[in-house]
């Protein structure tokens, strides 16, 4: 499909980039300024205060926790090992309060902002053409770059905002302000290498799922590489490897320790490049097109593809093979590092409790940590997958389906199915990942089942999570995204931070994934009972509510 633009004058080429040439092609940069700001701007403060705020509350859980600079050395000790080193970076500056502060957030912050940033340029980007609406826009007097322009400046406005709020956040708890601009700094410059990326991919997948799925594949890549570097670090010395992942520039500014910035530039540098490239590969497309081709399809479907379970299961195959290699990935890294790790979280200390929890065995709870933090990756993809509910409804595609012979609580229970079956199946392939990989190191080949088992007690909580996109899908479509993720984001850091912000156990121990038994605890399958009926019934009401409203657009 080819641009419909009627702009006066005629669209630069690749091969003509003269200033003329390109401020009409951003005709209209500033009117789409303000639509997209328009469009998002809940969005963006939700992810603003949340980012800042967990800045706050890590300060405050740590000033407890590390009250003197005796507790702070002895920390170091702790904090200085490969084990800590590749989960959430090199160890610099461990006995000073903003050393700490970087230790326990600024991976957490870096990813979060990058994943927020990737499927809002996304949302904003690739979706809309998806949807057609980009075309709608161009048919007026739009420059062809103008939207594409607007979506990436918003976004890292945005990505600037958090960086500010979060240094503001840490001057408000008296940290240097050097450390605390140049932290904020870091957290913006990792994300708008990601800002970049997802504009690449957007320009290269024809799908929104495609484009989402492309840039999460290359931020996991870059998380893997810089935790391979960091674990070969000499102390707290970046190894080489440290400078092939984004990730690792813009930790290497060392914010609260040596506060240099000029690794900063490489990020800002490498966003500039990507959005160029970006901009060049858009010039050459056409409008509603992906660069990378797509298979040309039987002539007959199948007979599988022509029932519902398999018309939904063949839309998401890409993204089910995308997510299962991430997640086996991580869980492959997560039963590698977990002895390693426990040597070094013996004894009495915060840290370790924050990781094993009630656990009887500082090893069974590190792993049993691990695998919760598996579950939550394996809920990240239900929440995705059961999403294109009220995503094929926002796009207009639901309504010749939900015309015909098909009742939507048909429909949408086939959409439920794939993920209750996939996320059953990724949790028993995880945990066997983890239990194999842990088997190996420690010389007991037969660990496999027992993390299995261990892994599928979680399934209730996956189940969980398709019910209350479901219900939000039905009472609240045009907000439901939102808010799933919002309270998505809520459960990991509730279930994965709660015990370091030293948060009331009801709160931190009653998330439908700490709520569930770990591996070496008394088992009880009341947990179990009760999410599971919670599942049923948020999915039972959603889809009654479905059934009876008004289908509702974008």
């Amino acid at each position: 499909m080819t641009s419909t633009s009627t702009a006066p004058t005629r669209v630069a080429s690749s091969g003509d980039i003269s200033s003329g040439a390109l401020r009409n092609a951003a005709a209209g940069f500033g009117i789409m300024i303000g639509f997209i700001v328009r469009r998002n701007w809940l969005r963006m403060l939700i992810w603003l205060i949340v980012l800042a705020g967990m800045i706050v509350l890590v300060i405050d859980s740590q000033r407890e926790l590390f009250p003197t600079q005796a507790d702070r050395d002895a920390y170091a000790q702790v904090a200085n090992t490969p084990a800590i080193a590749a989960l959430t970076g090199l160890p610099y500056a461990a006995g000073t309060l903003g050393g700490i502060l970087n230790i326990k957030i600024w991976m957490t912050m870096a990813i979060a902002l990058s994943f927020a940033v990737i499927f809002l340029v996304t949302r904003n980007g690739r979706a809309e053409e998806e949807a057609g609406r980009t075309e709608l826009l161009r048919a007026g007097v739009l420059g062809q770059h103008a939207y594409s322009l607007a979506n990436w400046s918003v976004f890292s406005g945005f990505a600037v905002l958090v960086g500010l709020a979060s240094a503001g956040a840490a001057l408000s708890q008296g940290l240097p302000a050097a450390g605390a601009f140049l932290m904020g700094a870091s957290f913006t410059g990792t994300a708008l290498v990601f800002l970049g990326v997802a504009a690449i991919a957007g320009q290269l997948t024809r799908t929104s799922g495609g484009a989402n799925g492309l840039a999460s594949t290359v931020l996991g890549v870059s998380y893997l590489v810089r935790a391979v570097a960091d674990v070969q670090a000499d102390g707290d010395k970046a190894n080489w490897l440290t400078w092939l992942s984004p990730i690792g520039w813009a930790q290497q500014s060392r914010s609260y320790g040596e506060n240099d910035w000029w690794p900063l530039l490489l990020c800002v540098g490498a966003a500039v490049i990507l959005c160029w490239i970006a901009l060049t590969l858009e010039r050459g497309r056409d409008l509603g097109a992906g660069l990378i081709a797509e298979r040309v399809g039987p002539r007959e479907a199948s007979a599988a593809l022509r029932t519902q379970v398999g018309l939904a299961l063949r839309l998401q195959r890409g993204s089910i093979i995308g997510w299962t290699l991430g997640i086996v990935a991580f869980a492959l890294f997560f039963g590698g590092v977990a002895t390693a790790m426990a040597d070094l979280l013996s004894g009495d200390n915060p840290i370790a409790q924050a990781f094993i929890g009630d656990s009887k065995n500082v090893l069974d709870g590190l792993l049993g940590f691990f695998l919760m933090a598996n579950a939550l990756l394996v809920a990240a993809f239900v929440l995705h997958s059961t999403d294109s509910i009220r995503a094929a409804e926002s796009a207009g595609r639901t309504e010749m389906q939900w015309s015909s012979a098909i009742s939507r609580v048909r429909w949408a229970g086939a959409r439920m199915i794939v993920p209750a079956v996939s996320s059953l199946v990724l949790l028993a392939i995880s945990g066997a990942a983890i239990g194999a990989t842990f088997g190996a190191a420690v010389g007991k080949p037969d660990q496999a089942g027992r993390f299995t088992m261990a892994s599928l007690a979680y399934w209730p909580s996956a189940l969980l999570v398709i019910g209350v996109v479901v219900l939000s899908a039905a009472l609240i479509p045009r907000a439901a995204a939102a808010v799933t993720w919002a309270l998505y984001g809520v459960a990991v850091v509730l279930s994965m931070f709660g015990d370091l912000f030293s948060l009331p156990d009801w709160v931190s121990k009653n998330t439908p994934f700490t709520a569930i038994p770990r591996l070496d605890m008394d088992f009880t399958i009341v947990p179990l009972l009760v999410i599971t009926v919670l599942a049923v019934g948020a999915g039972g009401v959603g889809l009654w509510v479905l059934r009876e409203r008004d289908m509702t657009s974008a």
